[in-house]
C-alpha cells in the first residue's frame, strides 16, 4: 500500500506540475481577440431570430423553430487573415458554421437582411462535412467532404472542436483540431464578415438546443500561412492555374488556357481546323447537328495514361450531349466517335439519352451505358453555369466519378461486375472494353456546344 501511495503522491505532484506549468509561448503580437469573453461587443444579430448570450466566457447560440439561418457577425470586415475558434454542437439538429469574408445586404430577402458568401461548415450529422466549403445563399458546396474523406471523422460531436482558417488571397483553407480538411481557391469575395452560424429548424422540439463559440480570434497582419502536410484535392475556380501546391503533388494542366497544345483530332494528326476554339481561357466545341463525332471530331491528348486523378470543369448548352473519356486506345478501327469508358455530360432534362439505355446509365456523370451516377438535383448546376467533372483512377483499378465535388459512383475496371455490365451494354463486342493498360484522354463532339476548363490531371505512375 505505501508504495502505492507514494505512486499517487509523485503522479499528483507531476500531474500539479503540468497544470501550473507556464503555457508554450505564442505569437501574442499578431493576434487579436475578436470576443472579449464578456459582452458580444464587436458584433451584432442578422437574419434570424435565434438569441445568443454570453456564458463563463462562451457565446451560446439557441436554435428558434421557424426563422432563418441566424447569424453573429463581426460590424468590422477583414481582408487576408487567419481565424481560430473553437466550437461545439450539442445537438444533431444543430447545423453550425463559420462566415469567412461573409457578405450582409441589409435590403436583401425583402428587407429582411441576407447573409451569403463563404461558410466553412460544421455538420455534426453522419454525413460528416465539417471544415468543408459552403457559399452561402449563392453557389452551394464548393468543398464537400466527399473530396477529402480521410477528414470527415476530424469534428467530434458534444465535444470542443478547434478550428482554423486561412484567408489569404485567393485561398481559403481549413483544419479542424489540427486536420487539414478543405482547400480552395476561389476570386468571388476579397473581404468581408467574420460570421457564427445558428441555423433554421422546422421542429419546435429542437428549439433551445445551444451552439457554442469561444476563443475567438485572428491575424490580419504578418501572416504566417500553415502549409498542408498531406495531399488534399484542391478546389479551382479559376481559369487554368494550378497551385504551387498542386504543382508539388504531381498536378499538370492537360490546357493551358490559351493553345491546344498536348491535344490533337482522334484518329488524325492535328488538332481540328474547325469547329473547336478557345477564347478567354475556355476550350469549346461549337454547335452543329447533334451527331456524335459526325462534324468536327473528337479530341485526345497526345500522352496515354494508366492511373490518375482527371478533374475538368463543364459547361452545357441547351439540350447538349457530350463526354469524357478515357482509357481510349484508337486502335478499334470504328466509325464515329472513338471507343473508351465514358464520364457522360448530358442535359437530362432535355435530352432523350437521358431516357435511353437501363435505369438512367446515361444520365449526366453517369458511366456511359453501365453504371448509373447516383446524384440530388440540388448538387447540380444549371444549364449555362460551369459544373466540376471528376474521375479517379487508382493503380488498383477502382474508379470513382465526381460531380461537383459529390462522389456519384464507384466500381472496379475488369471485375467480374463490371464485365456482366459490359456484356449487357451497346460494348459487348467489343473485346476487353475497358480493361485497357493505358489511353488517352478524350473530349467529345456529339454536334452540341459544349465548354471546357480547368482540365487538369495527377498520373499516379
Amino acid at each position: 500500500m505505501k508504495t502505492f501511495k507514494n505512486l499517487a503522491l509523485i503522479c499528483t505532484c507531476s500531474l500539479t506540475y503540468l497544470a501550473c506549468a507556464p503555457s508554450p509561448p505564442q505569437d501574442k503580437a499578431n493576434w487579436r481577440t475578436l470576443f472579449d469573453g464578456q459582452s458580444l461587443e464587436g458584433w451584432h444579430s442578422v437574419m434570424g431570430e435565434a438569441d445568443f448570450e454570453v456564458v463563463d466566457e462562451v457565446i451560446i447560440g439557441y436554435a428558434k423553430a421557424n426563422t432563418p439561418n441566424t447569424f453573429l457577425i463581426t460590424e468590422e470586415e477583414y481582408g487576408d487573415f487567419i481565424l481560430e475558434l473553437d466550437l461545439k454542437i450539442e445537438d444533431l439538429s444543430s447545423n453550425s458554421g463559420i462566415m469567412v469574408r461573409g457578405q450582409f445586404d441589409p435590403e436583401g430577402r425583402n428587407g429582411g437582411g441576407l447573409v451569403y458568401g463563404y461558410q466553412i461548415e460544421a455538420d455534426p450529422t453522419d454525413r460528416a462535412w465539417s471544415g468543408g466549403l459552403y457559399d452561402e445563399a449563392r453557389r452551394g458546396w464548393l468543398y464537400p467532404l466527399d473530396l477529402n474523406p480521410e477528414a470527415k471523422s476530424a469534428f467530434k460531436m458534444g465535444e470542443w472542436n478547434s478550428y482554423r482558417i486561412e484567408a489569404i488571397g485567393n485561398e481559403i483553407k481549413s483544419w479542424i483540431n489540427g486536420q487539414e480538411v478543405a482547400y480552395v481557391v476561389d476570386d468571388k469575395d476579397a473581404r468581408g464578415h467574420i460570421g457564427l452560424q445558428v441555423h433554421s429548424i422546422n421542429d419546435p422540439k429542437d428549439e433551445g438546443n445551444k451552439t457554442y463559440f469561444r476563443n475567438v480570434r485572428i491575424q490580419t497582419k504578418n501572416l504566417n500561412p500553415k502549409p498542408f502536410d498531406k495531399e488534399v484535392f484542391v478546389v479551382s475556380t479559376l481559369r487554368n492555374e494550378l497551385t504551387d501546391y498542386e504543382e508539388d503533388w504531381g498536378w499538370k494542366l492537360l490546357f493551358d488556357g490559351e493553345s491546344p497544345d498536348g491535344w490533337i483530332g482522334a484518329y488524325k494528326e492535328s488538332f481540328p481546323e474547325e469547329g473547336w476554339h478557345i477564347e478567354d481561357g475556355v476550350l469549346w466545341v461549337e454547335a452543329a447537328d447533334g451527331g456524335e463525332s459526325t462534324n468536327f471530331g473528337d479530341i485526345v491528348t497526345e500522352e496515354k495514361y494508366s492511373a490518375f486523378d482527371l478533374a475538368f470543369d463543364f459547361k452545357m448548352t441547351e439540350g447538349a450531349n457530350s463526354g469524357v473519356k478515357y482509357f481510349v486506345t484508337l486502335t478499334e478501327g470504328n466509325v464515329g466517335s472513338a471507343i473508351g469508358l465514358e464520364y457522360q455530360i448530358l442535359d437530362d432534362k432535355r435530352h432523350p439519352d437521358a431516357k435511353m439505355g437501363r435505369d438512367g446509365n446515361r444520365t449526366l456523370a453517369s458511366l456511359y451505358d453501365l453504371i448509373t451516377a447516383e446524384k440530388q438535383p440540388r448538387f447540380i448546376n444549371s444549364i449555362g453555369e460551369w459544373n466540376r467533372g471528376r474521375v479517379v483512377v487508382h493503380p488498383d483499378n477502382r474508379v470513382e466519378h465526381y460531380l461537383n465535388g459529390i462522389k456519384v459512383l464507384e466500381y472496379n475496371r475488369g471485375s467480374e461486375e463490371f464485365r456482366d455490365l459490359v456484356a449487357k451494354s451497346k460494348y459487348k463486342d467489343w473485346e476487353n472494353f475497358g480493361e485497357a493498360e493505358e489511353g488517352h484522354i478524350l473530349l467529345q463532339d456529339h454536334g452540341d456546344e459544349v465548354h471546357f476548363k480547368n482540365i487538369k490531371i495527377k498520373p499516379f505512375n
